[in-house]
């Protein structure tokens, strides 16, 4: 894998990780558009990789909510050890609560989507497809529900659908924001909440794939660049929430499957 294909992936994570456009679309789909796959070198290098550029965007939420996250874990643990009750320590358990179930069955699931679901025209039609339900729940649910008032039941639901983005197309963030909205969560707090629940999933995945880490120069750039750009897209989300809706990321979504399919036709 050469430096500037590494810098083209980890900017592709950064942006498409945090945003509901589904990351693991676009890193499959980069390399099929510009025939990197052609490589058997790059194939054997980007396995590991895609783990490793997730890591990048996992140390963005982190350092973006690094205060959060003390809260969460003092809040959680004062919870268990002192019985003092807080939002803190209500969200750090419903977030480990929430990531049991959607993790066990995306890790149990992802290996069936390695064999049978990396391919351009199910990856089309998941973009597509999830586009329009994205539209149309983001249009039509109310948004009642702010991040520290979420009930176990939000929570638990939300967490439980992470086990859709298995399919390349659907994305982690797309599924868990799509159905923060259709339980009346509003809008940045869908996304802070996606954000925070993806941490422990993307850490696990991380450890699991580390001993196939090969940390030369290629790898070191792609995952600082895709940190770099989380940073910046992780605050443009949230700003853009606040008054914006999830519509224009549906319609790219649409936009994006279409022009897949069309080259897939083509080829």
């Amino acid at each position: 894998m050469t430096i500037l294909q590494s810098i083209i992936l980890g900017i592709v994570q950064g942006l498409t990780e945090l945003l509901p456009i589904s990351s693991s679309a676009h890193l499959n789909l980069i390399p099929w558009i510009f025939n990197w796959t052609s490589s058997a070198d790059f194939n054997t290098a980007f396995e590991a990789f895609d783990v490793a550029l997730h890591a990048g965007t996992l140390l963005a939420i982190v350092i973006f909510f690094f205060k959060d996250w003390i809260k969460l874990i003092v809040g959680g643990f004062n919870q268990v050890i002192k019985k003092q009750k807080s939002e803190e320590g209500k969200m750090f358990w419903y977030i480990v609560l929430a990531t049991i179930p959607g993790g066990i069955i995306g890790f149990i699931l992802d290996h069936y989507a390695e064999d049978y679901l990396n391919k351009p025209i199910i990856i089309a039609i998941a973009l597509i497809v999830m586009g329009i339900i994205l539209y149309f729940v983001d249009k039509n649910c109310k948004s009642e529900t702010e991040y520290k008032d979420m009930t176990l039941k939000q929570t638990f639901l939300i967490g439980l659908s992470q086990c859709l983005a298995f399919i390349p197309g659907v994305s982690r963030s797309g599924i868990t924001m799509t159905t923060g909205r259709f339980m009346g969560v509003k809008r940045e707090s869908a996304a802070k909440y996606s954000f925070m629940l993806s941490a422990p999933i993307v850490f696990a995945a991380t450890i699991y794939k580390l001993k196939d880490f090969v940390f030369n120069l290629p790898f070191v750039i792609g995952v600082l660049t895709s940190f770099i750009v989380g940073i910046f897209v992780i605050k443009f989300l949230l700003e853009y929430l606040r008054k914006g809706s999830f519509n224009i990321f549906a319609i790219y979504r649409v936009i994006v499957g279409v022009i897949v399919i069309a080259i897939y036709l083509i080829r």
